[in-house]
């Protein structure tokens, strides 16, 4: 096909695609007045179509899509009433990455292994090439240096040039009372600590110096399939062109088949390693194999930009600090070397928060009424990629974090109809939890804990990086015990929908998909954020959190 006639279809596929939604600028729903009530499943459904729809690529960062994404977003924040949120008038920020496609090779042992059967690798560096040959391989159990727990699992081990393998998630240590519980006590328990997610693995490894780091894949803990490890890793990375921390010339994750052979080749099983390694006190161990890597690389600039859209608050005092409303525009693209559907749509990761992003923003911008604080409609790019355009606003705030009060993020809703509850992520970090229960007993509704805090999901959003940079953050998910449906209803559906549909090109809106449960959540979202904007108090860190000293030091900083 010519260029010109590639063109020529596209755009007709886009127009097509966008005119029902432009029509809608011609008559806003009359929600001048109403706010939260003007948020309609209808509505919802209809943006995440479009964002979902094939003509935008699977919304890859630096390619076609994201410029269809971007405009699409720039359209609805104009036609909700918002302004442009950059100073300058403009309404993206501009986040500069860099893209690495990388070629591995690995023979471990004298063997050559074979990806993505064996192992999904990569290079976090933008080197043309490297070589990596008969590094030693080294067992470094969950790879966690914790000082605060008295565990060092690099013990008298000096891993520079070396092979390291790793555990994933945290030390499974079972409590001494009731021994089908973690014990509190070690890694926060049943809830995952950072020092179980795949970030900070890589992260220590390219601190310690390691060569490479290699970490086991397992389903149960990992919580994913291998196939999500395929098709999130074996393609083009990227990191933010700013990011000068040290990284091993080759990252990650070896098959749990492979890592069985690996270790039965050295006399021991995966399972008694596993043993070994949970127990405090745990040394590494040096294996007999020696690995060796290649790795061909192609980098290129991305220029990749976050969406801003403004609602200015009423309130000359509180007017200069401000709410912030997040989701992540990206999903994975396309993969041209796949047969048949190359899309990865993302419709349920994340066009459907992107579109009650859109929702929110639109209650909020065609109201008579201001809030008193600001609100930032913020929808940030590369959160596949590791949360890189949360990470880059954070590092680069265009207004102050020490005047950002609370930060609302939206990854996922609920397709499957209304639910009592709803589950939130991070439980218990802040009073912004007060603001919840009241507006959730209002709506006849409550907020639980996280079912499966295990997962790691605080760790994999973009309102992470906020709470690192000291802003209170709220991160809601669906919840489980759905209206009319029989129990475990809910959970079956997102165990399905990991299964089959999670960073697959299949995550296409669904046929038999129900957003009243998902609008009915905006509508409790949306007085959440009123009262957040509202309430002249400010957010604050309860005692102990982690994040509470960020705070701290933004406030002295601006000296507030």
């Amino acid at each position: 096909m010519s260029l010109t006639r590639w063109i020529l279809r596209t755009t007709a596929a886009v127009t097509a695609t966008l005119l029902p939604l432009l029509a809608r600028a011609e008559d806003p729903r009359g929600a001048g007045s109403r706010g939260g009530a003007s948020i309609r499943s209808e509505d919802l459904l209809e943006h995440t179509r479009v964002l979902a729809g094939d003509a935008f690529e699977g919304r890859g960062p630096g390619t076609p899509g994201e410029a269809r994404t971007v405009e699409y977003l720039i359209q609805q924040f104009r036609r909700a009433g918002l302004k442009p949120g950059m100073p300058d008038g403009s309404w993206t920020q501009d986040v500069p990455i860099v893209g690495v496609k990388s070629s591995v090779g690995v023979t471990l042992g004298g063997e050559t292994l074979v990806g993505p059967q064996d192992f999904v690798a990569w290079s976090p560096r933008p080197d043309g090439g490297i070589s990596l040959a008969d590094t030693d391989v080294v067992f470094v159990g969950y790879g966690i240096d914790a000082p605060e727990y008295g565990w060092n699992d690099f013990r008298d081990v000096d891993v520079r040039g070396k092979t390291i393998v790793i555990l994933v998630n945290d030390p499974p240590i079972p409590d001494p009372v009731h021994p089908e519980r973690l014990d509190p006590k070690w890694f926060g328990g049943q809830a995952m600590t950072y020092y179980g997610r795949w970030t900070y693995k890589f992260e220590e490894a390219g601190r310690r110096g390691a060569a490479a780091a290699l970490i086991i894949h397992e389903t149960a803990p990992a919580a994913y399939p291998w196939f999500v490890v395929i098709n999130s890793w074996g393609r083009e990375r990227f990191d933010l062109a700013s990011d000068r921390s040290p990284r091993s010339a080759i990252a990650g994750w070896m098959h749990l088949d492979r890592a069985r052979k690996l270790f039965a080749a050295n006399g021991t099983t995966y399972e008694a390693m596993k043993e070994a390694a949970r127990k405090p006190g745990f040394r590494p161990v040096t294996l007999k194999q020696k690995a060796s890597f290649t790795a061909r690389n192609e980098s290129r600039p991305v220029a990749s930009r976050n969406v801003l859209g403004v609602v200015r608050g009423r309130d000359p005092k509180l007017r200069d600090e401000w709410v912030v409303v997040t989701a992540h525009w990206d999903h994975l693209g396309r993969n041209a070397n796949l047969e048949g559907d190359q899309i990865f749509n993302g419709a349920a990761d994340n066009a459907i928060g992107t579109a009650g992003l859109l929702e929110l923003a639109e209650a909020f911008g065609t109201v008579a009424r201001a809030p008193r604080r600001s609100m930032l409609f913020l929808s940030v790019t590369a959160e596949e990629q590791g949360l890189l355009g949360a990470a880059h606003y954070v590092a680069r705030p265009v207004y102050p974090l020490a005047r950002t009060v609370a930060n609302l993020n939206i990854d996922g809703m609920n397709p499957w109809g209304r639910t009592r509850d709803l589950r939130q992520i991070g439980r218990g970090a802040s009073t912004v939890d007060r603001v919840v229960d009241a507006v959730a007993r209002s709506r006849g509704r409550v907020v639980l804990p996280d079912a499966h805090p295990e997962r790691g999901g605080f760790y994999r959003s973009d309102h992470f990086e906020f709470m690192k940079g000291g802003v209170p953050g709220l991160y809601l998910k669906a919840g489980d015990e759905y209206l009319g449906k029989p129990a475990g209803y809910g959970e079956a559906k997102v165990n399905e929908y990991i299964e089959r549909d999670y960073h697959k090109v299949s995550d296409e809106v669904k046929p038999d998909w129900d957003l009243t449960g998902a609008a009915e959540d905006l509508r409790l979202y949306h007085d959440i954020l009123r009262r957040l904007a509202e309430d002249r108090r400010t957010p604050q860190w309860n005692a102990g959190s982690e994040f509470k000293a960020a705070r701290e030091a933004s406030l002295k900083a601006a000296g507030r």
